[in-house]
């Protein structure tokens, strides 16, 4: 099975943040912060060893996460 992962989006439509999945239709869970949604993907990210792909309000993405099986990690300095 292919990993889906996960990504912190603004919603405009009903305000907030989601958690949604690559390739989905629909988002897996709404926060009203954007705290909360990282919290909830990363959770998400971890359980399938996936990336997790932070979204700013603009809709580009500011930040990623890996917790998969990288051979070559990047010298990540700021966790």
């Amino acid at each position: 099975m292919a990993k889906r992962n996960p990504h912190i989006v603004p919603r405009s439509d009903v305000g907030g943040w989601a958690v949604q999945r690559e390739g989905a239709g629909r988002a897996s869970s709404l926060h009203d912060t954007q705290a909360e949604a990282i919290a909830e993907g990363r959770r998400m990210a971890q359980n399938e060893r996936s990336e997790l792909f932070i979204h700013g309000r603009d809709g580009r993405i500011r930040d990623r996460d890996s917790f998969g099986n990288d051979p070559f990690p990047p010298r990540d300095n700021k966790h």
